[in-house]
């Protein structure tokens, strides 16, 4: 593989936090959202954006012919392409609150997602079988993301991905990057792997079953059936291998669990919450870590325990496998639910454990007001961005052990009222 390896959905529509060393999970909703259902839902373009696009679109085609792009490919895709205002609004758009881990596990984890998912296996047994044992990842792990990304193919979204990169190209915040993936899709259609008009996903240039980005599609999608063709958006056996393919090709380590839920002993110290600390499940065995059913701790070699809500809610041992997850969307709510959506339609246990759900979500406002106040007194947490990453927990347990609280890092409307006071 030539490509850097990267997140397909981080690459999307991410928004990095100076605070935060991982990329704002950006389509953590999956694409079941309203905002990938179509792009009927736009304003009128203006001639003066018109006019600009289209200056713009006759620019990039002089340029993608210049970098080998024929001239029949740039006119089956590049004619008429229109600018779309719908996806400036969607890129510019950010949630006014911080949507508890629980409540995005409750929608992608459902009971129905979870049924659907077993019929789905069954109706795909062998396919997902000769998937595995080709590239060594559980046929249950290919069906989760695809649950989770598409909602088993009920959600690809209606956006000309040829139109929606072509704006964000234009007129988006990462214009150098959505220009990149304009032209791979070029690539994409002059290989013959689809047609421009069938080339649709989210409003930020995903597509198929298990959205992949265009350069994504060119680094990894692979031909499941030998028919010639690539087709992510309603060819099964190529959905479930190029999935495979990704997570092979980002170091899924076949036999190896993604992990499990745990119990943590009294006096455990939340500093050790953060996934750059790795140590061996005998290690952390040592350290008074237990599984949730009281089974032997699965082996293990570099594992991180994490803590999604703190010492108030579950608690996992997270592997390498794991990590792989978070390689196609990285985003610690997306990777445990594709872990615990694999786990439920193989018929393992969910998360047993109880989350906080009494906390009342915070606003992105009240994060960078949390993030400023701790700045002001001290703890150094990085420019206010509404984003909890590493370092506002790490200010955060810092504060904590100041008003003698457990130093779990979890940022609580309760503990913003402490730094007002």
């Amino acid at each position: 593989m030539t490509l850097k390896l990267l997140p397909l959905a981080i690459l999307c529509a991410a928004l990095v936090g100076c605070q935060s060393t991982q990329p704002r999970d950006a389509r953590a909703e999956s694409s079941t959202t309203s905002e990938n259902a179509g792009s009927t839902s736009g304003a009128s373009v203006t001639e003066a954006e018109k006019e600009s696009f289209e200056a713009w679109l006759a620019n990039f085609r002089r340029q993608a012919r210049a970098e080998g792009i024929d001239e029949t490919t740039l006119a089956r895709a590049l004619d008429g392409l229109r600018y779309q205002p719908r996806v400036i609004e969607l890129d510019g758009s950010q949630p006014e609150f911080v949507r508890p881990i629980w409540e995005y596990l409750d929608s992608a984890v459902s009971a129905s997602r979870v049924s659907n998912g077993r019929e789905r296996l069954a109706e795909y047994r062998d396919t997902a079988r000769q998937m595995s044992e080709r590239y060594g990842v559980p046929s249950e792990v290919l069906v989760a993301i695809w649950g989770i990304e598409s909602s088993y193919g009920d959600y690809l979204g209606d956006f000309s991905t040829l139109e929606a990169l072509a704006t964000l190209a234009h007129d988006g915040r990462r214009r150098d990057f959505a220009r990149g993936e304009l032209l791979a899709a070029l690539r994409i259609i002059e290989a013959g792997d689809i047609s421009p008009e069938r080339m649709k996903g989210s409003w930020a240039g995903a597509m198929g079953h298990t959205q992949f980005i265009p350069s994504s599609f060119l680094a990894h999608a692979v031909d499941g059936d030998g028919d010639g063709r690539r087709d992510i958006w309603s060819n099964i056996a190529d959905v479930l291998a190029s999935t495979a393919n990704y997570l092979d090709e980002a170091g899924w380590r076949e036999g190896e669990p993604w992990g499990t839920e745990v119990r943590l002993p009294q006096g455990f110290d939340y500093t050790l919450t953060e996934p750059d600390i790795r140590r061996s499940s005998a290690e952390w065995a040592a350290a008074g870590v237990r599984s949730w059913d009281g089974q032997p701790l699965p082996d293990l070699a570099s594992a991180s325990v994490i803590t999604p809500a703190g010492a108030q809610g579950p608690a996992f041992l997270v592997g390498h496998n794991f990590r792989t997850i978070l390689r196609y969307n990285n985003a610690t709510s997306y990777a445990l639910a594709v872990a615990t959506l694999s786990d439920r339609i193989a018929g393992r246990d969910g998360i047993q454990g109880d989350w906080p759900r009494e906390q009342p979500p915070l606003k992105r406002s009240e994060v960078r007001e949390m993030q400023q106040r701790l700045d002001d007194r001290g703890f150094d947490v990085g420019t206010p961005d509404g984003i909890l990453g590493p370092n506002t927990r790490r200010g955060l347990r810092a504060f904590q052990r100041q008003i003698g609280v457990t130093p779990d890092g979890f940022a609580t409307k309760a503990l913003l009222e402490r730094l007002r006071r």
